[in-house]
């Protein structure tokens, strides 16, 4: 069997690896002068507009914790089920909405995550108890946890190899954009108003939809060839010469067709384990070196350091929205690996300055500059976060898998992610009642691994096509043997 799966990976290898190499240039007809890419950017705004929904759906119980608590009498652990349950809804998202995407396609598997988002936000606009606002809670989580896959995949599949970067990078942007956005509308409209504005996101994606392609990798893995040539025309402009970029792809997908259909244990195979394992190592470094901990109690945090939450929060949420930004414009030019390690480094920072600021408010030592050190550490650390750690895993997410796989490796991908966001969330607490510094000290151990992780296994794939991505993989894998 050994023999057998080692000549298949042999021919995929030699099958592709002529078309991939002949189209790689810069002559071949990717990078034309005559492209005119106003489709992808229409295509890319439509698709974010569901990350802003995400964000919107992340940002809405902090505003109005007090306001639901009061209209409907809820408790404590009423709120805490009600706020909680998001994240449940978008490991089932996760779970599901990969098949579901292979199957419908990616244009409809956004219809899908928005028809979700909407059930739930009309369910909360219009509860009276409870147990609607928990359905509803766990819908917009469905529809959360949809968004966080198709959209990087969409975006991913349609753009030009020199933009794919940063216009994939828009994903966590317009994220941080909706939380910050909704938690400041929420300030200032009721929790029932602010579930209808959350009904706006999903309007323009659903009416956008009707202007713009199908992703063509999927036409053409699904054998609609002359919607997939369409599709890729529209997409680079009418004048652009797109044959050699459609002569490459459906070379690799009638490689990849060759192959028996690819099932989820099919993933754990020798050929698909690299990218497999470089998407979750990734997504354990993002969720498990402390971001949802310091996400969510950011107030708390600066309160037990003794510094003002209103001014903290605020800078935060300004800072996160400018520096996602800064980092989605230079992706494509600095790369998706230098990105990383430098976001990782400034994490390992962040979190030491701010254990040293805890450790020295638990020692009662220099008290005047504990809470500078403590906000300090949160800033360089959401910033460092913003720039690299919060948008690249997506990124390479969507860049490293087969298509044939994508839907499958995608989908357990996005599960480990919003489990490690649960984990982290769940137990931030815990810690910090058992060391405030100590707590900050793991993090930055979880993050100092996680630069010797990136460096070892993560690949390059800034300047490559998806096919090219995968030569490059094989590769690789076939040198180590």
């Amino acid at each position: 069997m050994a023999i057998k799966e080692r000549d298949e990976e042999n021919a995929v290898q030699e099958n592709i690896r002529e078309p991939l190499m002949r189209s790689g240039g810069e002559g071949s007809g990717h990078g034309s002068s005559k492209e005119d890419p106003w489709m992808v950017y229409l295509s890319t705004f439509v698709a974010v507009c569901g990350s802003y929904e995400f964000g919107c759906c992340v940002g809405y119980s902090s505003p109005t914790q007090s306001a639901i608590t009061a209209d409907l009498s809820l408790s404590v652990s009423e709120y805490s089920v009600f706020g909680s349950i998001l994240t449940f809804g978008a490991m089932i998202g996760a779970i599901t909405i990969g098949p579901i995407t292979d199957l419908i396609g990616r244009k409809w598997a956004l219809r899908v995550s928005c028809a979700f988002c909407v059930v739930g936000w009309l369910a909360i606009y219009f509860a009276e108890g409870a147990w609607a606002l928990d359905i509803g809670r766990l819908a917009t989580g469905y529809g959360m946890g949809a968004f966080s896959y198709v959209v990087p995949v969409f975006i991913s599949e349609i753009a030009p190899k020199n933009l794919r970067g940063r216009l994939t990078a828009l994903n966590q942007l317009m994220i941080v954009s909706g939380v910050s956005v909704s938690f400041v509308i929420g300030l200032v409209v009721s929790w029932r108003a602010l579930a209808l504005i959350g009904l706006i996101p999903c309007a323009v994606t659903l009416f956008g939809l009707f202007f713009i392609p199908e992703s063509p990798r999927w036409l053409a893995k699904t054998g609609r060839h002359q919607d997939f040539e369409v599709a890729l025309q529209r997409l680079r402009g009418k004048d652009a010469d797109v044959s050699l970029e459609a002569e490459e792809i459906q070379d690799y997908i009638a490689t990849l067709d060759s192959l028996p259909k690819a099932k989820l244990l099919d993933l754990f195979q020798r050929r698909y384990l690299p990218s497999v394992l470089i998407s979750i190592g990734l997504m354990v470094c993002q969720q498990l070196g402390g971001i949802n901990g310091v996400c969510f109690y950011v107030s708390d945090i600066f309160e037990q350091a003794g510094f003002s939450s209103t001014i903290g929060t605020i800078t935060y949420a300004i800072l996160q929205v400018v520096v996602t930004g800064i980092g989605a414009s230079i992706m494509d030019k600095a790369g998706r690996k230098p990105l990383i390690l430098t976001s990782a480094s400034g994490l390992v920072l962040g979190c030491v300055l701010t254990a040293i600021a805890f450790f020295l408010t638990a020692e009662e030592l220099a008290l005047s500059v504990a809470p500078i050190l403590a906000v300090t550490g949160i800033l360089i650390f959401i910033g460092s976060f913003s720039i690299g750690m919060g948008a690249v895993p997506w990124i390479i997410m969507s860049e490293i898998f087969p298509i044939n796989i994508k839907g499958q490796a995608g989908s357990l991908a996005t599960l480990v992610n919003w489990f490690g966001a649960w984990l982290c969330s769940y137990t931030f607490n815990f810690l910090m009642s058992w060391s405030t510094y100590g707590t900050f000290i793991l993090y930055a151990a979880i993050n100092a691994l996680a630069i010797l992780f990136v460096i070892l296994f993560v690949p390059e794939t800034k300047g490559k096509t998806l096919e090219q991505i995968q030569v490059a993989i094989n590769r690789e894998r076939n040198e180590e043997k």
